[in-house]
């Protein structure tokens, strides 16, 4: 492709994303004034630059304070040392807010869990209370779709739990991320979920699901699952052409109707998966308590990550700040990659 042909894609990429994303906001006052976007997001959208969404609830009810404060201040920085710019989601007073200031991380951070973990169904809710919510995988991939993010890095994302044949316990992040074209980056599912299951329902959602420099798919605290990855992708470029080809063609989206999206998993680090057998086993025993003291609903899985974290001596809470780093890391490239494609 020549340079003026590149040029003119990325210059109407660009155009057709604002008007896709930012002039609906801009035409709808009510809508505008319920969302606020920070320059340094805002500036880079417009501009077409490398942008990664980032979700709270791992900041609120994933570690305690302030050991969630730092490493939210460190993930932000390894996105932004690879290039692109950090766009932390949470709502506060109500306001949904995409891309927070420090000041805005250290509230968040320091209110922990009183603050409402906020899934998709319930931001409505937080936002005609004006409530302190921190967003999960399904509400940061709303709010990051609203404004044309289309790169998402988590932990680790919702699934079927291992009992949801009794209890029907499967995670809304699926459905959402069947409804939503963007491109999630995790260490997998949670190792508290039933990763087969999850894996098939995604399929029935059809959502793209690949491993990143793997055929297999990962385990979240572990490298391996046992479960072969329905397809495998070997570079940021690859993660990249993909993103670009399922979700960046208007025309062919407007003609397939291709709007789920797509989920790159990254086997947490070698050096950091050697305790997975210690976790599996606090896993289970923290399953059976669950079950025990009748914790259910969105309430099981920090509960359970805690227990696990006890029970493991704060092994498993370590790894999971560094799987977190990691997909920063790895997200961060794809997204740059992406910008540089467009």
């Amino acid at each position: 492709m020549s340079s003026s042909s590149s040029s003119s894609s990325s210059a109407l990429y660009r155009i057709s994303n604002l008007q896709n994303h930012i002039s609906p906001l801009e035409a709808n006052n009510k809508l505008r004034s319920l969302v606020k976007v920070s320059p340094e997001v805002s500036e880079a959208i417009s501009n077409g630059r490398a942008v990664v969404a980032l979700e709270s609830t791992i900041i609120s009810h994933g570690m305690p304070y302030p050991q969630n404060l730092q490493t939210a201040k460190e993930v932000e920085s390894i996105v932004r040392e690879n290039g692109a710019v950090p766009a932390t989601i949470a709502i506060l007073n109500g306001v949904p807010c995409i891309g927070l200031n420090e000041d805005e991380l250290e509230r968040l951070a320091s209110l922990g869990k009183s603050v409402q973990k906020t899934a998709g169904r319930d931001i409505a809710y937080v936002v005609a209370t004006k409530r302190n919510g921190a967003t999960t995988v399904s509400a940061t991939l709303f709010f990051a779709s609203m404004v044309g993010i289309q790169v998402f890095v988590t932990g680790g994302i919702g699934g079927v739990h291992r009992h949801a044949g009794y209890t029907m316990d499967i995670s809304s992040d699926l459905t959402a991320l069947g409804r939503t074209p963007i491109a999630v980056i995790s260490a997998g599912v949670k190792s508290i979920l039933a990763i087969p299951k999850t894996l098939e329902y995604l399929e029935t959602q059809e959502v793209y699901v690949a491993a990143y420099k793997s055929d297999e798919f990962p385990a979240f605290f572990t490298e391996k699952s046992g479960c072969k990855a329905p397809s495998r992708v070997d570079s940021p470029e690859d993660c990249a052409r993909v993103i670009g080809k399922k979700l960046l063609l208007p025309d062919a989206n407007m003609k397939l109707n291709r709007q789920a999206g797509i989920l790159f998993a990254v086997p947490i680090p070698k050096q950091h998966s050697a305790a997975g057998n210690l976790i599996e086993s606090a896993t289970q025993r923290a399953l059976t308590e669950a079950r025990e003291q009748n914790v259910t609903g969105n309430a099981e899985t920090p509960f359970l990550l805690a227990r696990v974290n006890e029970l493991t001596g704060g092994t498993s809470l370590a790894a999971n700040i560094a799987l977190v780093k990691n997909n920063a890391l790895i997200g961060s490239q794809i997204a740059v990659a992406l910008s540089q494609l467009m």
